[in-house]
């Protein structure tokens, strides 16, 4: 095996033994057992990305040396073989998510191609010059289809509705059937939010869609493996997926694009034809196979991991809420801060009155986490998405997100709210604004002075 190999694997197979109390293979060396007292931080932000399982990563391995073919190849074995690897990713892939057939399948670079793909593929076919195709999003949706709606309006290409959302960042079924117009192509709605975890009604919204004769496009790079979707029961014609975000390798995702009916787009580039000539180029075939390999370890482990997160999830909220008084989980319906039907439990986004998200953040070095705010060079505005659904804005400014997956451990979330505590409680000593609240002054009363 080439010794750069055996450090990775050493970390991978050990964060598996770490989840499933299990032994692997020890490929001649010992395996050490990492602790929260290790050098490196904390990992809790799987929702900017995951760590690749150890059994997609034993899958992928052998078509990066032995397999190397190109799955485009007909005339050989070489490219039998691994188109044979190709298709049964597509399987794997469309058979979580209730696909009807695997050539529905499209595999991209990722989520943010897929969801160019979809959006700008319908309002090209489907535009006119006597009509500009009209598009329904939310507020809180990610970037890449924030932006990619907002291209295509300020380049005359489509018309598009903002829907505003709830305290939970949940969009009203009733303000989509209220924003509908004739000229209506798609609704684009996320399944789960990646700042505070909400899950969307998408079911109620697919049906929508499809009552209308709308297309419905649906974000779910947050939630593929990690709650049900079925694109048939959800009425689903177009879903993106990420790898990365699946405990799969990065640089690869997929498109759903539903054939009945049928969903028909203009590609974003052409060449070779591949892919129902819908993404043409090289399929990276490890990369596709270890995307199946992803999939095929979500589809069993997933009532496994929705236990398991849920249960460090309550831990980690009750232990921060129980010691820190005055801090909001962001999307959550009741004061306490735990997780319900609407909110997805791995991940936490929490609001620290009187501390400062970017400082907490620097703060906690030994935590790999993120914070609410967004940074820029020239200002600190905090989060979009907290903004939209009526947060105060300094609570917006305090939030800081924690996100828990399939390794993360017991004694991590334990070290966590440790470490989150005690520089809560250091920072605020610090802070002017918490002497004045524990004076009894209410800050929202006071007239501030601008400078």
């Amino acid at each position: 095996m080439p010794p750069i190999l055996i450090p990775r694997l050493r970390f991978l197979r050990v964060l598996y033994a770490r989840r499933h109390q299990s032994s692997l293979p020890s490929f001649g060396f010992e395996l050490k057992r990492p602790t929260c007292n290790d050098d490196r931080p904390i990992y809790f932000d799987v929702q900017a990305t995951t760590n690749i399982d150890p059994r997609v990563l034993d899958a992928m391995l052998p078509w990066m040396t032995y397999g190397f073919g190109n799955p485009h190849s007909r005339t050989h074995a070489y490219g039998w073989e691994t188109e044979a690897a190709v298709e049964e990713a597509r399987t794997s892939v469309a058979s979580l998510i209730g696909a009807s057939t695997p050539s529905e399948i499209i595999f991209t670079s990722g989520a943010t191609e897929s969801v160019n793909m979809a959006i700008r593929g319908i309002v090209r076919f489907y535009g006119s010059t006597t009509q500009v195709p009209h598009i329904i999003t939310s507020v809180v949706e990610h970037k890449c289809v924030l932006d990619t709606c907002r291209f295509l309006e300020e380049a005359g290409e489509a018309t598009i509705t903002y829907l505003p959302v709830n305290k939970q960042g949940i969009v009203d079924v009733e303000s989509v059937k209220g924003a509908l117009r004739p000229e209506t192509r798609l609704i684009s709605i996320m399944a789960i939010n990646n700042e505070i975890g909400s899950i969307q009604p998408i079911t109620e919204i697919g049906r929508v869609a499809r009552s209308h004769g709308a297309f419905f496009h649906c974000d779910a790079a947050q939630a593929v493996g990690k709650i049900p979707i079925d694109v048939e029961k959800s009425f689903i014609d177009l879903l993106s997926i990420s790898g990365h975000k699946i405990y799969g390798p990065k640089g690869v995702g997929a498109l759903f694009i539903r054939r009945r009916p049928r969903v028909r787009l203009t590609p974003l580039f052409t060449g070779g034809s591949q892919e129902r000539s819908l993404r043409s180029g090289t399929i990276p075939a490890p990369l596709v196979i270890g995307l199946g390999a992803a999939f095929r370890v979500a589809a069993q482990e997933m009532d496994a991991d929705i236990k398991h997160i849920d249960h460090l999830s309550n831990r980690l909220i009750r232990g921060l809420f129980d010691q820190l008084p005055m801090i909001e989980r962001n999307g959550a319906v009741s004061s306490d801060g735990t997780s319900n039907a609407s909110l997805y439990p791995g991940c936490v986004n929490i609001s620290f009155s009187c501390v400062e998200g970017e400082s907490l953040l620097m703060a906690l070095k030994d935590v790999a986490c993120s914070s609410g705010s967004a940074c820029t060079s020239a200002s600190l505005e905090p989060s979009y998405v907290l903004r939209a659904l009526g947060t105060e804005e300094d609570m917006a400014h305090s939030s800081i997100r924690f996100g828990i997956g399939r390794f993360t451990t017991r004694d991590e979330v334990d070290a966590v709210t440790q470490r989150t505590v005690r520089h809560v409680r250091r920072l605020r000593e610090i802070s002017p604004l918490w002497e004045m609240i524990q004076q009894g002054i209410d800050l929202r009363k006071i007239q501030w002075t601008g400078h």
